[in-house]
């Protein structure tokens, strides 16, 4: 939008449709960053490893440039950023943005995914702290 990376945690995001393939994730009204959130016209969503919980931290700060500060990326779909080491990666393009209360609600088109082949545990929030998944 203006040549600036925004990035925030998300705790979710929902499969909408297959065809065309959508999901959407919810973005409080309260984020400084909502509006140039919302007036992307891609987006990128980064699943997280376990061992990437610092980046779930930086991202969950509500703004300044420390955000991004350490944090490896590659350009994806129009410039939304990749994160490298991320479990799976989602290109998107804004389809549809809709009014949820408090919240924001985002439908973005996956233009395309990929997904890492190393053995990675993902983050995984539960009951307001990062937890395991218990191995079988």
């Amino acid at each position: 939008m203006d040549g600036v990376n925004y990035g925030v945690t998300i705790n979710s995001f929902n499969s909408v449709s297959l065809d065309p393939p959508l999901v959407l994730f919810s973005l409080g009204r309260y984020l400084a960053s909502l509006e140039a959130m919302t007036g992307a016209t891609h987006v990128a969503i980064n699943l997280l490893s376990r061992d990437q919980q610092h980046i779930s931290r930086q991202f969950s700060r509500s703004t300044g440039a420390e955000k991004w500060q350490g944090v490896c990326y590659t350009e994806g779909a129009g410039g939304a950023p990749l994160l490298d080491g991320a479990l799976a990666q989602f290109q998107c393009r804004k389809h549809a943005v809709h009014d949820g209360g408090d919240h924001v609600i985002c439908v973005v088109e996956v233009l395309d995914f990929a997904r890492s082949d190393a053995a990675l545990d993902p983050l995984v929030f539960f009951r307001s702290n990062y937890a395991e998944i218990a191995a079988n």
